[in-house]
Parts: structure tokens; sequence; C-alpha cells
């Protein structure tokens, strides 16, 4: 386990090192890079093209995102780790539980989720705050078993990120009466940083021409493989690729920039509408995407998970039920249904894939 290097780091008692996967061929450090003293810890990236980029985070700013998580849930308290450690919502599990003095209850994920593993990890966890992070699929999964469900309802709180959860989760996971916090956040923040809409303390938000950007103790100083344009290139912000807007300090993302579908002149953003199908009966998960087009330049499309009891919806039926409360340019002319969503890092729906599985159709 990771607990006792990480606290090593956080005490600044050891150097940085790099979280991989357990089969990672790449090294730590290459022979001869330099990294900056106050460096604790160098997170992959789970970016959708290219090499890692590779997140420099401080040991202070891992510190300042553990303290502002509990400062905002109520106080330290014992964490389930039901996330891979090896990425930065699984480590920010160990790092609160060492700010914390507690050890977390780690539950195998290596496997897949076995909600009857969560039941019996969260009846190891101690008294007092009681805590988790999940990933919407996760909670899905526990939702359909109600002894799995009931466990989590005992929580104080269950964060939730990598990405956006579908609406009748969400409800279904009020309705059982679970503590859930959506977060919104990346590698490049020390993990999640915005939680259900409002910066936690220490975190600046700001909108830059549609743009998310986050400024704050829990930045990191920039990446192990610099990109260009560099998001970092404003001291203390980060601009971040994704698209958003604030109202009253709420911040609300509308998606990634580069799943931005430009289709007949117009352009459809993905979460807009995977929130409107999601409320189909007959939809339990989707996902939205663009596919070349000679006529409208890219066309929407649909990957459609039929939830469980009822039979696949027609597309005549999903395009008048998006038209209801979006603009019918961004209903889906193409639907296609499948058993699951792929998906990619710790969790994310994994467009690309997608897009190259009904995109070779063409």
């Amino acid at each position: 386990m990771l607990l006792p290097a990480l606290e090593r780091v956080l005490a600044g008692r050891e150097s940085a090192f790099v979280a991989v996967q357990p089969d990672c061929e790449l090294p730590a450090l290459r022979i001869g890079e330099a990294i900056d003293d106050d460096v604790a810890l160098v997170v992959a990236t789970s970016g959708t093209t290219g090499k890692p980029k590779g997140a420099l985070l401080s040991a202070a700013a891992l510190a300042a995102s553990a303290a502002a998580t509990h400062d905002r849930l109520g106080g330290p308290g014992s964490w389930l780790l039901a996330l891979s450690p090896h990425h930065i919502a699984g480590i920010q599990v160990l790092v609160r539980s060492v700010l914390a003095g507690s050890t977390p209850v780690e539950l195998d994920v290596s496997s897949g989720f076995d909600t009857a593993e969560l039941r019996s990890a969260v009846s190891r966890l101690g008294s007092g705050r009681r805590y988790t992070s999940l990933v919407a699929a996760q909670l899905a999964k526990a939702l359909a078993d109600p002894p799995a469900a009931a466990a989590l309802a005992e929580l104080d709180a269950v964060l939730l990120g990598g990405g956006p959860a579908p609406r009748p989760v969400l409800d279904a996971a009020a309705a059982a009466g679970i503590a859930v916090v959506r977060t919104y956040g990346m590698s490049e923040t020390a993990g999640g940083c915005v939680y259900d809409g409002v910066a936690l303390d220490g975190v600046r938000l700001r909108v830059d021409a549609g743009r998310i950007a986050i400024g704050g103790a829990t930045v990191a100083k920039g990446y192990r493989n610099p990109v260009d344009p560099d998001p970092f290139a404003e001291p203390g912000w980060f601009r971040t690729d994704d698209l958003g807007s604030i109202e009253a300090g709420v911040l609300t993302v509308l998606g990634r920039a580069d799943d931005a579908i430009s289709t007949g002149g117009l352009t459809v953003l993905p979460h807009p509408v995977e929130a409107a199908l999601c409320t189909h009966p007959a939809v339990g998960d989707c996902a939205v995407f663009g596919l070349g087009d000679d006529r409208l330049g890219q066309r929407v499309v649909a990957a459609i998970v039929v939830r469980d009891g009822f039979g696949p919806p027609t597309l005549d039926a999903l395009r008048a039920h998006v038209a209801r409360t979006l603009d019918n340019t961004a209903a889906p002319r193409e639907v296609h249904i499948v058993d699951a969503l792929p998906r990619r890092g710790i969790g994310k729906v994994d467009r690309a894939a997608l897009v190259r599985r009904f995109g070779a159709d063409q």
C-alpha cells in the first residue's frame, strides 16, 4: 500500500515519487531529471491523447486540498478507499487519512467493484465521521444492491467524481439517504476542489472566454512533461479544457471544449444532451459524441445503455424526448444500444473509443 511512502513524502522525509499502476514499466524518475525540492508527488494525468503529462504536486497543495475537504465535510474522519490509489482521487483518500491520523479501510477494486465487499468494508470503519469517494458507475452498482446502498447511507459523505453522474443515479441516491457530494477537479488541482458547485476554501474560480480556470493553494506547480500552450502560464492558476459558467458563486461545468460537436453551423455540448437523455425511463446510462457528416460537418450520436426492465427506446422517441428541453439541433440523429459504456482512468467515459467504434462503420 502507498500509505507509508506517502506519509514520508508529506513529512518531507522522502523525495517525489510517481503514482503509477504496479505493472507500469516507466521509471519513477529519469536519470538526471531535476524535480523541485517541494514536489511531493507526480501524478499521471488521464488525458485522451498523447503521453501522460504528469502533474507536479507539492506537499502543501495535497495538504491544503485534504484540509479544505475536511473543513467542508464537517471535520476529519475515517476513510474507505474504494478507488485506485494510482489516481488522484484515491491518493487524496490516503492523504486525508494521513492528516487525520487514521488508517483507511481498503476495498480491493483490482478485479472490479464488489458490492458485498463494500458492505463489509463499511462495517470495518471506525467510529466518528466516516467518508468514501466513488465514481458514478460504482454508485449506480451499489444502488442496485439494497444492502450496499444502506451501507453507503451510513456514511457522513460520499464524494462523487470522475465526471458527471446521471440525474437518475443522483435521485436514487438521495432517495436511499446517501449523502452524495458532487466533486469537480483533476490531477492538476490535487483532486476535487469544487463541491456541489462551490469552491473549497482557498480555491479561486473564474471563467475566461468560456474556459474554467482554477487558482489557489491546491494547484499543481506544472507538468513533468510540459505542453504548449502551457495551462500553468499564469502563476498560481490552471486553465482547464472545460467549459463552464459561474452564477452567484456556483460553478456549472458544461463539458470539455474538445468534446463539443459542430453540427449544421451550431455547437452542441454533450453533457446537457446526456442529462436530457438520462431522464428517459428506458435510459440507464448514455454518452453523446460527434461523428463526421458530409452535410452537417458532424452529427450528434448517442450510445445508450438500456435500463433493466425496459426495451430499447427508438430513435424517434429519444429525439422527441430531448427536444422537449433542448433545441432540436441537440437531439441525436443516430443511436447505438450498448451493453456498457467504455471507460478510462478513474471511470470517465471514453468518448474517443466510441468515435473509433462507431465511426469505423462510416
